[in-house]
């Protein structure tokens, strides 16, 4: 039997190994050894460190997908100029991620369009990028997930499905109507994942409607009683990105506004309040 070369059975190993990456890149790789381009250790270097990014690359694909994040979007390719109101380094700094091991809550508040999305879905990303479990869902999502579980008796499973994760990002609160019951299935999930885990949530609505969102103002206290408590806050001003080449043609009453003035009734017609005459009380 003809002895197997030293280089056919580094192939083998590779292969019994699973290391399909490093075992493509093996001939360039001697070949640069043989050229003295690459020293032996770092030809090593360089097949390892293939064969890591390989299966990184898959690690993040196949738990993007489990996240529910099919559209992926990084802070790198958001447009902070577009948005002046927002402090860039607060946001750097909360992709950093500490927050998470914190087990904080962050809302991203402001109009339609000024990037909440966007943003929620950046931090997600870079969580499934430093091995974090995150579950990404909009709030009608999650709430018709938790009525169905409830009707088929497995509420409870699911809750506890859910509250594994290290981040939860819930979007779009307050954005539609949400089903009868759905508050009372809302708050057993953020009372159990109370001070066990992170969540991120965007909305278009200030906190004092969150009892017109849920329909019930004693739900609506008891929610942001917990989701308010360690929580960070950021409100984003300014007008919608994906309307931005189209702006003229959006009337200014829908333009986007602050939350300030999404919140502030208007003021009742009436006579012009006089102003007293100079040095009277």
């Amino acid at each position: 039997m003809n002895a197997v070369s030293p280089l056919e059975a580094v192939k083998q190993h590779l292969v019994n190994l699973k290391m399909a990456a490093a075992l493509e890149v093996l001939d360039s790789v001697l070949d640069q050894v043989e050229r003295q381009q690459l020293s032996t250790l770092e030809a090593l270097d360089c097949l390892l460190a293939e064969e890591y990014t390989r299966r990184e690359t898959r690690r993040i694909r196949t738990q993007l997908l489990t996240s529910r994040l099919t559209q992926v979007k990084t802070l790198e390719s958001f447009d902070f100029s577009f948005q002046p109101s927002l402090d860039r380094n607060r946001i750097l700094t909360l992709a950093e991620l500490s927050f998470i091991d914190r087990r904080q809550t962050v809302h991203l508040l402001g109009p339609p369009g000024v990037g909440k999305s966007h943003l929620a879905i950046a931090l997600g990303v870079a969580a499934v990028k430093a091995h974090k479990s995150v579950y990404f869902t909009t709030l009608t999502e999650l709430i018709t997930s938790l009525t169905q579980a409830e009707r088929a008796g497995s509420l409870t499973s699911r809750l506890r499905y859910i509250n594994r994760v290290a981040l939860l990002i819930v979007d779009e609160v307050g954005y539609l109507p949400i089903e009868p019951g759905g508050a009372n299935q809302f708050f057993q999930l953020v009372n159990a994942r109370y001070e066990k885990g992170a969540t991120v949530l965007t909305s278009n609505r200030g906190f004092k409607d969150w009892g017109t969102i849920f329909g019930d103002n004693v739900v609506a206290a008891a929610l942001l009683d917990r989701l308010l408590h360690h929580a960070i806050v950021v409100e984003i001003e300014g007008h919608s990105y994906r309307l931005r080449e189209h702006a003229n043609l959006v009337p200014d009453t829908l333009k986007g506004q602050s939350l300030d003035r999404m919140e502030k009734p208007k003021r009742k017609p009436g006579r012009p309040r006089q102003r007293q005459p100079a040095g009277r009380d």
